[in-house]
């Protein structure tokens, strides 16, 4: 197997609480339709469709004090927390179907805890288009889902960054972040202070997505668990239009495949996050069916049979 579990749950989080557009809040479905569930059975794997949570409903409203809908998302984010963690207690390979990126605090808020809980280290790689460390004071929009790597490094409100009790959640030393290529001015400057590792798109440029991944996959042995949080952005958008952030100049269909194909020669997979996918951006699914189809890989899918 390439991964830590033979039976996977998948948890559909249905929300944008966290996000600048509608629509990610179709995200779940999107991915179901788009058959992540048959298509993981076709791996070998037990698949567990645990359904969809419930929180509150988007208000829709404007920043207050810098932070859009901070109780909401907060409320989201714990009901993620619990769920994501009774999957690792039941030794279920969790993936999250998002619903918009704030919701990877909540998920790595429990992989966290679960990995202490058993003397694991944890590897979190971070695929998004954005560093996704901005605060109440730097961001340009308030919308808590360009936070979630600030608030699990300790750095936020309250409500955020003591999600599981405690804060820190995460180390930054314990988070990769590949595929970065839009970074706002006052989040510059935190993410050299908190010395993040970022594989940004010109790094990737230059020294090739081979080269990147062995970089931060390095360190990764039989005690270590991944966490792969997946934001659909990631991708380019000429491949993968449908989200409500594009940035050009992301990883290509190849190079995609080629992270995914390096995660799984790993074995170490132990939880996904699958986010930001918005069907009201997409064209008839496809950005659905290639998130799938890059999640099969992340599962040992490929053209050779390979040692």
């Amino acid at each position: 197997m390439s991964h830590l579990g033979s039976t996977v749950a998948l948890i559909g989080a249905p929300t944008d609480i966290g996000a600048g557009h509608r629509g990610a809040s179709m995200g779940p479905e999107a991915l179901r339709v788009a058959g992540l569930a048959d298509a993981l059975r076709e791996r070998g794997l037990q698949v567990v469709d645990t359904g969809n949570l419930s929180g509150p409903v988007n208000p829709w409203q404007p920043p207050v004090d810098g932070y859009r809908h901070l109780p909401e998302v907060a409320a989201w984010n714990r009901t993620v927390m619990e769920a994501v963690y009774a999957q690792l207690q039941a030794g279920r390979l969790p993936i999250l179907l998002g619903g918009d990126h704030c919701l990877g605090l909540g998920s790595i808020t429990a992989v966290a805890r679960h990995c202490r809980e058993r003397g694991k280290k944890l590897r979190v790689l971070w695929l998004d288009a954005h560093a996704d460390f901005n605060t109440s004071q730097v961001t340009p929009s308030g919308n808590v889902h360009g936070m979630p790597v600030a608030c699990l490094c300790g750095l936020g409100p309250r409500e955020l960054t003591h999600l599981g009790g405690s804060a820190p959640a995460i180390e930054p030393s314990q988070i990769r972040q590949v595929g970065i290529r839009s970074v706002d001015q006052g989040e510059k400057r935190l993410v050299k202070e908190y010395g993040l590792d970022i594989y940004d798109m010109r790094f990737i440029d230059e020294v090739g997505m081979k080269r990147v991944m062995e970089m931060a996959l390095d360190g990764v042995d039989a005690d270590t668990h991944i966490h792969v949080s997946f934001d659909v952005d990631f991708l380019d958008p000429s491949i993968a239009p449908g989200v409500g952030t594009t940035v050009p100049g992301g990883p290509n269909y190849r190079e995609a495949q080629l992270v995914m194909e390096m995660i799984a020669d790993t074995g170490r997979v132990g939880s996904i996050d699958i986010v930001e996918l918005n069907p009201a951006f997409d064209e008839h699914n496809r950005t659905g069916r290639l998130a799938v189809d890059l999640v099969e890989s992340l599962f040992g899918k490929s053209t050779l049979m390979r040692d």
